[in-house]
């Protein structure tokens, strides 16, 4: 999902601190809603796992340029099911601050960017997950079809972003819509693969019961809302 150097620069990246710093607003508001429901203990010892998670999704898990970007598995629907929204949020612009900081220097004028990639549709799949799941089901429960609707959404946001951020930054010549295009089908591979690992997490966190009231996981992963 890395947007590289150079496809969107000059006075078009003042959209893009736009767009980042609205992120970031919004991001304050689930923070603020989450430090409501739970000790704030509770969202930095989740914060931090949900940076590791996403540290490791980006450095360990296999990834490959295609196209205008790369594809990664950012199991965005993993850290929201498991850790939460907002969490979710700080490690995703942790863990790409990280990246970008300590192995890709040359990322760095893209954070924002790529930032508002990430971010925009989280908040799609949390605003998602309180329409589309069934709320007398806890996360632990959930099916291959409930978790594909969220991965499916996460991913396509993904991609919407990817293509809107070539397009703004590059024009809609044909090498460019082959380029996003061909970015956009290697993508659509990992709404395919995600929904299994969701549920690969979920079946062992419902197997271990010890973190039901440990604040160290989302209290939706075990009561229905």
């Amino acid at each position: 999902m890395h947007i590289e150097p150079g496809v969107v620069h000059g006075a078009k990246m003042v959209f893009a601190y736009g767009t980042a710093a609205a992120a970031a607003g919004y991001s304050l508001k689930l923070i603020a809603d989450d430090l409501k429901e739970r000790a704030a203990t509770s969202f930095v010892a989740r914060s931090i796992a949900a940076t590791l998670g996403v540290f490791i999704f980006f450095e360990v898990l296999p990834h490959f340029p295609v196209g205008i970007s790369e594809v990664h598995f950012i199991l965005g629907t993993t850290l929201l099911l498991i850790l939460g929204a907002a969490p979710a949020a700080v490690g995703l612009a942790a863990g790409l601050a990280i990246q970008g900081l300590l192995f890709a220097p040359s990322d760095v004028p893209m954070y924002f960017v790529n930032l508002t990639t990430l971010l925009v549709p989280l908040f799609g799949i949390h605003a998602l997950a309180k329409r589309a799941l069934p709320q007398n089901v806890a996360y632990v429960d959930l099916g291959y079809a409930d978790v594909l609707k969220l991965s499916a959404a996460y991913q396509g946001g993904v991609i919407a972003w990817v293509a809107f951020w070539a397009f703004y930054g590059q024009g809609f010549g044909a090498e460019n819509m082959a380029a996003v295009g061909s970015f956009g089908m290697a993508y659509m591979l990992v709404v395919l693969v995600e929904p299994v690992f969701d549920l690969a997490v979920l079946a062992g966190a419902k197997s271990l019961k010890g973190l039901k009231d440990s604040g160290l996981v989302t209290s939706r992963l075990y009561h229905a809302a």
